[in-house]
């Protein structure tokens, strides 16, 4: 049988087609455009992501056995705002999870509703993307989109909806709403009142494992596949990716170098984060939890320097001067903040810097602070885990970040983890592929998925006298944000 894993990105859908032997048969992208109204907005059409995925899956099965298709199921963007009216019409453009404009709405949240009740009532602590924030921003500047919402969803789930009719999420995603009782996987229902919104118009829970429907018979017939196509629920693209990188059972941890970069730890059981609500306490897709630590700039500021900056796409070339002797020794050093930041600080104000250059300052110490700085703040959300008393010492990595050596080497020295690199690095879409094996029955539950198809195919191991020098660099860098804090609200 062949499995369809929808990694529906911010910047374009990736479709993944896997058989029943956990082979990778065929990927497929295609891009979509992003939106920015404002500065700090960030916003899409939902009708792009369907029409997108619809094209991505015609092409992923040319010349394939079409009958043979059991499953689909997807990795998506996260807290994304979708709102549909009465007629399941798209009301405005989907605000993103990268999107900054609610400041007033989270600070409302934290200091009047209070970080102690949001705990209590989500496991979490309101953060500017994700999307109760965003509702309560609609509700207040576009009151008349407000009022015509009937139905309130995730961008992956959207897609879902196209397909099946179905509405649906499961725990992962819904996670990162602001709306679910983690603890007890079910809607809050205070957080619903203080939104202004009926827990009618949200989605059905699932698991991410869990079959919602089978694709509608116009959908069957344009693809050609098989009206008993399941649609399982799928995951957040993090949780997702941390499926196909086989990042499930207790203590296991996948970092992400993508557009943004991640940290993300797998648990047994809930994890009681007492008031250290710098990192995320969310549901995970194989039906138990995880915490994770969101940065809102990763790859994305290489992608920045490079390109925008630098003027080329040449990435191997600008990291070539950075041999081996100059790790652990660079006196410039960068703030990854491009468009604020997420875990652990908490503040869509924030912004990006270099700082530290002399007359000696070449572009490859530049390019060097900038992955330096990356680095820091994944190591930032570790710190945080770590104050728990969780013990992480290795973890995968994933992301088109992870394809570089360089950056890779960085990552294991400041975070002192060994990196594993998986034969597999399709995150997402490869975990939604999994899923929808799973829902078919192909596999008896995830771990077991993970088990048979996940493979290492390299290490990277930390050098402890690298390890000591990046400690003391750290240290520095930690100092930055405090200082420059006040400033940055001042620049906007």
């Amino acid at each position: 049988m062949l499995y369809i894993g929808i990694d529906l990105g911010t910047s374009a859908v990736k479709l993944l087609l896997m058989n029943s032997g956990g082979e990778i048969v065929r990927i497929v992208s295609k891009e979509y455009g992003l939106s920015f109204p404002h500065p700090g907005w960030s916003e899409q059409n939902p009708e792009d992501w369907y029409t997108q995925s619809m094209e991505g899956v015609k092409e992923l099965l040319e010349g394939q056995d079409k009958s043979q298709v059991a499953g689909i199921s997807f990795g998506g963007q996260m807290h994304g705002l979708v709102m549909l009216n009465e007629k399941d019409q798209v009301i405005r453009p989907a605000i993103l999870w990268n999107d900054g404009r609610t400041t007033k709405e989270t600070d409302y949240l934290n200091e009047v509703i209070g970080r102690k009740k949001l705990e209590q009532y989500t496991a979490n602590i309101a953060f500017a993307g994700f999307t109760a924030p965003k509702i309560l921003w609609v509700k207040e500047h576009e009151p008349e989109n407000f009022a015509r919402c009937r139905k309130i969803m995730l961008p992956k789930d959207y897609l879902a909806y196209r397909l099946t009719g179905v509405f649906s999420t499961d725990y992962s995603d819904a996670s990162g709403m602001l709306l679910l009782d983690v603890a007890h996987k079910c809607w809050s229902a205070d957080m619903c009142r203080i939104c202004g919104i009926s827990e009618e118009m949200l989605p059905r829970l699932y698991e991410s494992y869990e079959k919602t429907g089978c694709v509608k018979r116009e959908v069957a017939q344009e693809l050609g596949i098989p009206e008993s196509t399941v649609v399982a629920a799928g995951a957040g693209d993090n949780a997702a990716s941390a499926v196909g990188t086989g990042t499930v059972g207790e203590g296991r941890c996948n970092i992400s170098l993508g557009t943004s970069g991640t940290l993300f730890i797998s648990a047994d059981h809930f994890v009681s984060m007492n008031g250290q609500n710098a990192v995320h306490d969310f549901a995970h897709a194989d039906g138990s939890f995880h915490l994770m630590g969101c940065m809102l700039s990763a790859a994305s500021c290489n992608k920045w320097w490079t390109e925008q900056i630098l003027h080329t796409k040449d990435y191997p070339a600008e990291q070539a001067e950075i041999t081996d002797d100059r790790l652990g020794g660079n006196h410039v050093f960068y703030l990854p903040y491009l468009m604020g930041e997420r875990s652990p600080l908490n503040d869509p104000l924030a912004r990006s810097t270099f700082i530290g250059m002399t007359m000696d300052t070449t572009r490859a110490d530049m390019t060097q602070a900038m992955l330096e700085g990356v680095a820091f703040g994944l190591r930032d959300s570790l710190e945080i885990a770590r104050s728990l008393g969780i013990s992480v010492t290795k973890s995968t990595i994933v992301g088109g970040g992870s394809k570089s050596p360089l950056w890779r080497k960085i990552v294991a020295n400041v975070c002192n983890l060994t990196l594993e690199i998986p034969e597999s690095v399709e995150g997402p879409s490869m975990g939604g592929a999994m899923l929808a094996a799973v829902a078919c029955g192909e596999y008896p539950d995830v771990r077991t998925a993970c088990e048979k198809i996940v493979r290492i195919s390299r290490t990277e191991e930390p050098d402890p006298e690298l390890v000591r020098k990046y400690e003391e660099k750290y240290q520095q860098f930690r100092q930055i944000y405090p200082a420059l804090k006040e400033l940055f609200p001042k620049l906007q």
